[in-house]
């Protein structure tokens, strides 16, 4: 079971969260306080951001990472894949019923 690892502006995370759930491309959102020190366009920046771990399905990860990608506001989203091969089975099955799309 993949988790998408996802950064986004504080005053974005919480609808980015929310869509993906609602939309059926995540079981679940996790959201976490943080300060990333990057550097864009040749300059070191340091900024507050939300980490975003996105609880997705192995057949919902590509269409959850395109959604993620839609709906960012940065040119360059992090977006990135952690596998997760010791998950419960209950927690596994959990995922599957709740990963797909909503009616």
């Amino acid at each position: 079971m993949p988790t998408v690892f996802v950064t986004a502006p504080p005053d974005e995370a919480a609808s980015l969260a929310e869509t993906l759930v609602e939309e059926g491309f995540a079981a679940c959102v996790n959201r976490f306080p943080c300060r990333s020190t990057y550097r864009w366009d040749g300059e070191v920046h340091a900024d507050d951001e939300e980490i975003l771990l996105v609880k997705t399905t192995e057949s919902g990860y590509e269409d959850a990472k395109e959604r993620i990608a839609e709906l960012h506001p940065y040119d360059v989203p992090a977006i990135e894949r952690f596998d997760d091969s010791g998950v419960s089975a209950e927690f596994a099955d959990w995922l599957q019923e709740s990963v797909g799309p909503t009616e």
